[in-house]
């Protein structure tokens, strides 16, 4: 099983490829982006339990990089390492100020920053700030996104889930499952790129539960994109077999086989129109009785 996906923002091919390799043998998914600007696309879509930030780069700073991602609700609780020829107290105070969570200056030690991104991980974890199965929001993010909706009167909830994951699971193994976690997180990404905005928020509640906090306008674009794109690739995750007879056959208590469906998405849909809500209880209830009422 992967110690976690990191995100190398480098534009030095020899000190990139040292960081992919030495990681990769770690246990590892590495990713490269040799410009601010990929880093910043790479983060969209692959959402890394930790970005390794290079300062100086060919297009724009780390710093703006760092700012950028901290101000998009989508990335700002990723946690961030920068990685420097600088070691000047002020260059160490502003990446801090914009919400670095360590700094650490060329050269530098691969075994020290190898502690450092696992720590960094670990604390992200821990804290219940990021999930580490997608690396999305999770927990305590949610929570204060959800709080947040009581001072408002324009929002749209998305509550999404995963039906016959577990049918999948029993299959096709846990880390098959978590494969399918993480795709998922990919697809809500893909629909705000498309159909969202940058203030929208997506968080990984746990399991195969997922929220996306939008403008209430948006939700019926998102949630027909997300259907669609997930059913469109979601067949990558099966075996050919599988794939053209639609089902895949597992074993009930008895031990007779039975044929569950593909995966697909139950998606509920939630506005501020449908309260009003006097606290965050109020509206996970109504959103999951959404999703179980088949809005998908």
């Amino acid at each position: 099983m992967s110690e976690g996906r990191i995100l190398v923002v480098e534009d030095d091919a020899d000190i990139s490829g040292m960081l992919q390799l030495y990681f990769k043998s770690q246990g590892y998914e590495v990713y490269v982006a040799p410009f601010g600007e990929k880093a910043l696309e790479l983060t969209r879509q692959k959402m890394p339990n930790v970005i390794v930030l290079d300062i100086m780069l060919p297009d724009i700073d780390g710093y703006e990089v760092c700012r950028r991602l901290r101000t998009n609700l989508r990335t700002s609780h990723i946690p961030i390492i920068f990685l420097t020829q600088k070691d000047e107290r002020s260059d160490r105070i502003h990446g801090l100020e914009l919400g670095a969570d360590d700094y650490i200056t060329k050269p530098f030690d691969v075994e020290e920053l190898r502690l450092r991104v696992r720590n960094t991980i670990r604390s992200a974890e821990v804290a219940s700030l990021t999930s580490p199965s997608t690396g999305l929001a999770s927990g305590r993010l949610i929570e204060q996104q959800l709080r947040g909706l009581m001072q408002k009167d324009d929002w749209g909830i998305l509550y999404v889930g995963i039906r016959h994951l577990e049918a999948f699971n029993e299959a096709y193994g846990f880390v098959a499952g978590q494969d399918v976690l993480r795709f998922t997180g990919m697809v809500l990404n893909d629909a705000v790129d498309v159909s969202g905005t940058s203030d929208d928020f997506i968080g990984h509640i746990g399991g195969d539960d997922y929220v996306v906090i939008t403008k209430a306008a948006n939700v019926e674009a998102l949630r027909e994109g997300m259907i669609e794109r997930f059913s469109k690739d979601v067949g990558t995750h099966y075996d050919f077999m599988t794939r053209m007879q639609g089902y895949v056959v597992v074993e009930d208590e008895q031990g007779n086989e039975v044929r569950t469906p593909l995966m697909s998405l139950a998606v509920g849909v939630l506005t501020a129109e449908d309260g009003p809500f006097t606290d965050i209880r109020e509206i996970t209830e109504a959103a999951a009785e959404a999703r179980r009422r088949g809005v998908s």
